[in-house]
């Protein structure tokens, strides 16, 4: 699973948690954290990311995209 959200400049971010994180937190808990304040995000399976990279400044997100959440204003892990 990824965690994608658009940027300020529309591009496309992309955030691979660790295992290490995934251990002690949920997706949604790592996202909230690390998305940046206010910006909306999306949890999907990592086979809806295109493996040709060639036009990564392309991507977008569907325009009927329903979002998991927003990231927090805090950049530490809510227990």
């Amino acid at each position: 699973m990824r965690i994608i959200y658009k940027n300020l400049d529309n591009t496309i971010a992309i955030i691979i948690p660790s295992e290490e994180a995934l251990a002690k937190y949920t997706y949604k808990q790592i996202a909230e954290k690390d998305v940046p304040s206010g910006l909306e995000y999306v949890i999907v399976n990592t086979d809806v990311i295109p493996t040709d990279r060639t036009f990564r400044e392309c991507w977008e997100l569907e325009p009927n995209t329903k979002f998991d959440g927003i990231g927090s204003t805090s950049n530490e892990f809510k227990e």
